[in-house]
């Protein structure tokens, strides 16, 4: 948030103790040569610096005005100091370390269904979405015992969120917005345009009282260009540390380009950044640049303007971000280990100050980098130092009783290493597109592939956080398929095609059926598509505008919502959804967003305001001045006192998902169907426990519009065992000795099916 103030009320003019701030102390230690992976990644040893940039250099005591907003100021060096997550997380690291509490929890391995267990269906806010009560922050109303009462009636039992400490940047003596809605976090403090720790804390006792609990995030990558950043670009003591960042001596400056004016740092491009790379600076080109904007982000590096030092230097950096501009990377292998210090204190503010049970780790799969042999980018996906990184981050949260989960959008075997060791549960990017794709095409091959390929590669679904919307785009990446294994063939529409082939088919379908058949739902970036859950089946159903849609189009699409519902749910693992999933948000019209949008960041048509308890039905926009979207089904209390509405038959839908286990079972098969739009999957009911003797169940759902009939086989059922409807307990058939039976659904349809095993003779 921005102030109107060019300063704070108490800000400190007088004398600072600079001792300190030097460098190291001058030394004869030669620097040890960088060695690399001798088979993927060839040695290239090469001398970059001449022994002497290696010695610190003494500090000049300047005099300075006091109200100076550089290096020079003491007061302002200070200032920026008592903001730093890296002063607070050395405060707290203190405070914990040699406690008793810190040995009690076991830490070394993941415990997917022991983190299901403390909570398996979330509601993920999103802060500057919600709308609350007049005068009533985000926080507050997360802890209101109303929404918890309705949250109990639906099912839900945690709540994620989102980030809701201070983000954005700090320009001078003021702070600056954030860039990408609060993961540029820049202070372990909350946002005072969310609430208090004391609101923070209430809404965790109120979530306990219900027997829930909080989940919060932290960004292990990168943060905003806070109060750290600043003191980094100013070379002040282990700040440049946190970061992967390279000071470029004055006279190679000709080589950087210049900065605008009422800008602080300027992408570089391509040839820039092969120069430097030439020059032994940075490591150059990574795997890919994520969020790719012509004229705005053509390479993952960029430069400051200079920067004067608290020593009297004058520096300009070259650093790494590997999202926006305003998203500095965090170099987890530095040897102040800053960077580390820094997201480990953020983390256990979280936890032991807060009160949360969980955390989320943001971007976590780019926390190593590393040059490769010429010609080859930067090796900067499923480094080993992000599993080192993840596993220490994990360790940490797990000792102090908490648990994670990881957003990781690479390939499933990255899923399933990064998972060995580190977080306890990761985002679904692996099923995801896939049952977005099957909505939109009424075929579910790909979505079977996904399923059956990820079994394979040992990730079950119980490792992962099934959800639908939430503030990010509908993903179609497809980084498994496009990358690593695009060169692969597999047999995919009765032909042998190539990875790369089938992510090129499944994203210019998607782009097809979602974006070109409407006009609401837009293309992100290289990432994917701007979409809610409720256009996206819209435009499925071939509504060309959302004007269009009227009360009679509600039923289809409630029903193909529940659908989607059901598939995420009626399968092992956590089941998430959002405020904009439960009231049944549209997209906003484009020119209500223009200003966020007119930078290519076309998410925020999706991130539409709502009132969950219609707690201000007259508010056109959120606190935070979001407008309000559109809501096909309306607020959570006139919709539970509504047997066929959206809330009520989701409260059915998790009710047969709690009553009978599924939530920790084992998916043991996804069997061939007989019509292209089924999907059948097979649980073990055995918690995990490889039960043999343990129940069956069976989840068939019809991704088409139309009826279907059709046959389930597979090798796994048990021949005469009785098939039964668990949510009216009726037995609809029975299973023949070929291990198989039949099924009836309608269009959207689905079914949680019980197999009763035929009695001993």
């Amino acid at each position: 948030m921005a102030r109107d103030d060019d300063r704070p009320e108490d800000l400190y003019t007088g004398p600072i103790d600079l001792a300190g701030l030097s460098a190291a102390e001058e030394s004869d230690l030669e620097m040890p040569e960088i060695s690399y992976d001798e088979q993927r990644y060839p040695a290239r040893p090469r001398r970059l610096r001449p022994r002497d940039n290696l010695r610190g250099s003494s500090v000049r005591r300047i005099r300075t005005d006091p109200r100076t907003a550089n290096g020079t100021n003491p007061s302002y060096i200070e200032w920026l100091v008592r903001q730093s997550m890296l002063k607070d997380a050395d405060v707290l690291a203190r405070q914990l370390s040699g406690q008793p509490t810190m040995w009690r929890n076991a830490y070394a391995r993941p415990d997917a269904r022991r983190a299901i267990a403390t909570s398996d269906v979330w509601f993920t806010a999103y802060p500057i979405s919600l709308i609350t009560r007049p005068g009533q922050s985000f926080l507050a109303a997360l802890g209101d015992d109303e929404l918890w009462s309705t949250f109990e009636r639906i099912g839900i039992t945690a709540i994620h969120t989102g980030p809701v400490k201070r983000a954005g940047g700090i320009a001078g003596w003021g702070e600056t917005p954030s860039v990408d809605g609060h993961f540029d976090r820049i202070s372990t403090a909350i946002d005072s345009a969310f609430g208090t720790e004391d609101d923070f804390r209430d809404l965790c006792d109120v979530a306990d009282s219900h027997g829930g609990s909080i989940i919060d995030d932290i960004v292990p990558g990168h943060t905003g260009k806070g109060a750290d950043f600043r003191l980094a670009e100013m070379g002040f003591k282990d700040y440049p540390g946190i970061y992967h960042m390279v000071a470029i001596p004055p006279e190679d400056w000709h080589l950087l380009p210049e900065v605008p004016e009422g800008y602080d740092s300027v992408n570089l491009d391509p040839a820039t950044e092969h120069e430097l790379a030439e020059h032994g600076y940075i490591i150059g080109a990574l795997q890919r640049v994520i969020f790719y904007t012509p004229g705005v982000k053509e390479t993952n590096w960029s430069a400051t303007a200079p920067v004067v030092g608290p020593d009297g230097i004058t520096r300009r950096w070259v650093y790494l971000h590997y999202f926006k501009q305003g998203q500095p990377s965090i170099n987890w292998l530095d040897p102040t280990f800053a960077g580390m210090r820094l997201v480990i204190g953020d983390a256990l503010h979280s936890l032991g100050e807060l009160g949360t049970s969980a955390l989320r780790l943001d971007a976590n799969g780019f926390l190593g980098v590393e040059k490769s042999t010429e010609g080859l980018p930067a090796w900067s996906e499923g480094h080993p130092l992000s599993h080192a990184a993840n596993h220490i981050i994990a360790g940490m949260v797990r000792k102090v009783g908490g648990f994670t989960f990881q957003e990781l959008n690479l390939t499933i075997e990255d899923i399933r290493d990064t998972g060995a060791v580190g977080a306890d549960l990761s985002y679904d990017f692996i099923g995801r597109p896939g049952y977005h794709h099957a909505l939109a095409t009424g075929q579910t091959e790909f979505l079977r592939l996904a399923l059956t390929t990820s079994l394979e590669l040992g990730v079950a679904p119980v490792q992962l956080v099934h959800g639908l919307q939430n503030h990010d785009e509908l993903t179609y990446e497809l980084v498994h398929w496009a990358t690593r294994h695009g060169d692969d063939v597999y047999e995919f529409r009765g032909e042998e095609i190539s990875g790369g082939e089938i992510a090129e088919v499944i994203r210019a379908e998607l782009t097809e059926a979602l974006v070109d058949a409407g006009d609401y739902n837009r293309v992100f970036t290289q990432n994917g598509i701007a979409c809610t859950t409720t256009s996206l089946i819209a435009a499925t159903r071939g509504i060309p505008r959302l004007d269009d849609i009227t009360e009679a189009d509600v039923p289809a699409i409630r029903e193909a919502h529940l659908l989607l519902c059901a598939y995420n749910a009626w399968q092992p693992g956590v089941f998430a959804l959002s405020g904009w999933d439960l009231v049944g948000m549209l997209t906003l019209p484009a020119d209500e967003v223009a200003d966020l949008i007119s930078a290519g960041d076309t998410r925020w048509i999706e991130r539409g305001a709502h009132d969950l308890l219609d707690v201000d039905p007259d508010a056109t926009r959120s606190t935070s001045g979001m407008p309000r979207g559109r809501a096909l089904y309306g607020p959570l209390p006139a919709q539970l006192e509504d047997p066929e509405s959206f809330a009520s038959r989701l409260s059915a839908i998790l009710d047969l998902r709690r009553e009978h286990g599924i939530a920790t079972a084992s998916q043991v098969d996804i069997p061939e169907v007989a019509h292209a739009g089924m999907l059948v999957s097979v649980h073990r009911l055995d918690d995990g426990q490889a039960d043999t003797d343990a129940a069956l169940q069976v989840t068939v759902l019809n991704f088409s519009a139309d009826p279907v009939e059709g046959t389930v086989r597979s090798a796994h059922l048990t021949p005469q065992s009785s098939v039964v409807d668990a949510a009216t307990g009726e037995t609809i058939g029975r299973v023949d000795d070929l291990q198989s039976f039949s099924v009836s659904l309608p269009g959207y349809g689905a079914m949680f099916l019980l197999l009763e095993a035929p009695e001993a003779e």
